[in-house]
C-alpha cells in the first residue's frame, strides 16, 4: 500500500487517510460481483474500472485501492475516491435518473448544505470562470459535455455514467456579477448520501479548472 494516494486536506491530513482505508476495507467486503453488473463495470477478476468525469480509474480487487488508469502514480484527490466509494455503498438497487435537474438546494435533504455549497462551489467556479468563456468551453467538450441552451456557456456532463449534471454559466459584464450553477438529477441521493453530492459538484468545479488550465479561485466574496 502506498503510504499517501490521496491528496488529502492539510487539516488532520491522518483522519483523511485513515478514512479511505475505512471506505476501502468497505468496498472489499461488497458484493463486487454484483456491482460490476449493476454498474455495467469493465474489468475482469484483478481489476474493475469506472469512468468519473470523463477519466477513467482503476479499483484493484485484491486490495481495494483506487487508482487512475493512466497514470497509477497519481496523487488521487480526496473527494473523488470517497465518491467513488460512496457510490457502490449508498446506491439503492434498482436507482434510476429521473431526468429531472435541480438546483443543489432541491436534492433530498441537501438544504442544510446549501450555504457552503454556494460560497465553496458555485461562488468559486463564477469568479474562477469570468472573463474566460472559450476556456470553460473547452473544458467542458473535454469532459464530454453536450451543449446546452441555457446560459453563456451550458452543458450537460457525465458525472458517472449513471449520473448526469448541467453546468451553467454566465459571464460577468458591467451590470451584473458572474454567475454559476450545476444542477443535479432530481433522485440522485438514490445513488449518493446527500452530503457526497457536494463532492461531485466540488469535482467538476476541479475537474473544469484542471481541463481549462485556470487556477481556481477559491476564496469567499468580500467578507463574508
Amino acid at each position: 500500500m502506498r503510504e499517501k494516494y490521496v491528496d488529502s486536506p492539510e487539516k488532520e491530513p491522518d483522519r483523511y487517510l485513515a478514512l479511505c482505508d475505512v471506505w476501502r476495507e468497505k468496498y472489499l467486503e461488497m458484493d463486487r460481483k454484483e456491482l460490476k453488473e449493476r454498474f455495467h463495470l469493465e474489468g475482469d477478476e484483478r481489476n474493475h474500472y469506472i469512468t468519473y468525469f470523463n477519466q477513467r480509474y482503476r479499483l484493484d480487487q485484491e486490495t481495494g485501492m483506487i487508482m487512475l488508469e493512466e497514470d497509477p502514480e497519481r496523487i488521487l484527490p480526496f473527494n473523488a475516491v470517497m465518491t467513488i466509494y460512496h457510490l457502490f455503498w449508498y446506491s439503492k438497487p434498482g436507482a434510476r435518473v429521473s431526468g429531472r435537474f435541480v438546483p443543489f438546494r432541491e436534492v433530498k435533504r441537501a438544504a442544510p448544505f446549501d450555504a457552503a455549497f454556494r460560497r465553496n462551489v458555485l461562488e468559486a467556479a463564477a469568479r474562477t470562470f469570468d472573463g474566460h468563456l472559450e476556456e470553460l468551453r473547452r473544458a467542458c467538450d473535454a469532459l464530454g459535455g453536450r451543449p446546452l441552451p441555457q446560459g453563456d456557456a451550458g452543458y450537460q456532463i457525465l458525472a458517472f455514467d449513471c449520473m448526469p449534471l448541467q453546468f451553467i454559466f454566465w459571464d460577468g459584464d458591467d451590470e451584473f456579477p458572474a454567475q454559476a450553477n450545476i444542477l443535479f438529477d432530481a433522485d440522485i441521493t438514490d445513488f449518493l448520501h446527500e452530503e457526497t453530492v457536494v463532492c461531485v459538484g466540488d469535482e467538476l468545479f476541479r475537474r473544469l479548472g484542471e481541463e481549462s488550465g485556470l487556477r481556481e479561485i477559491r476564496r469567499p466574496f468580500g467578507d463574508r
